[in-house]
């Protein structure tokens, strides 16, 4: 079936569309949710929880302003760095014993292979190197632009207007 039908099916509930979409997009934002939270329990929740909320949020999606991975690829983001700023995660975060960094060397082998899985990466590398750290930084990273133009110490409507150039560049070497 082809992704618009699945989309549309999606949007007008359809469970066996749900399904569908949700085995083609769930290890990739399952990785982009790991590499901002670090913690593979939490990003198996954030995953399931960006899947509902997309799923109660359908009728927002519109193709005319991007694709559908990017849109739910948005609602993840935001939901892990949403779930970052929380209370909660910060005690936690204090908290840490050293199990909890073995896990992330352990678990970051096969991270590649998560957040990779429709092969984004590829194209990325073929960008200029200004354009590879920043997409990292706020793609892969899950930097706000603040953060990324703390890190990378550029004034913020620089990395704005580079994040939008960059993307653009992105999108024309994906489509050709």
């Amino acid at each position: 079936m082809q992704l618009e039908t699945l989309v549309k099916n999606f949007q007008n509930k359809d469970e066996q569309a749900f399904e569908a979409l949700y085995n083609m997009y769930s290890q990739s934002i399952h990785g982009v949710v790991f590499n901002i939270l670090k913690n593979d329990d939490l990003a198996d929740e954030i995953t399931q929880d960006v899947f509902i909320k997309a799923w109660d949020k359908a009728h927002t999606y519109n193709s005319s302003k991007g694709r559908f991975f990017t849109w739910i690829l948005n609602i993840a983001r935001n939901a892990a760095i949403d779930k970052t700023r929380s209370k909660n995660f910060k005690k936690n975060k204090q908290n840490l014993n050293a199990d909890f960094f073995v896990n992330i060397i352990e678990a970051s082998d096969n991270l590649d292979n998560k957040t990779d899985a429709i092969g984004i990466k590829t194209f990325v590398s073929k960008l200029a190197d200004n354009c590879k750290k920043l997409i990292n930084l706020l793609y892969f990273k899950g930097y706000t632009q603040n953060e990324a133009s703390e890190t990378l110490n550029m004034p913020i409507g620089t990395i704005k207007t580079r994040n939008r150039n960059c993307i653009k560049a992105l999108r024309e070497l994906v489509l050709n």
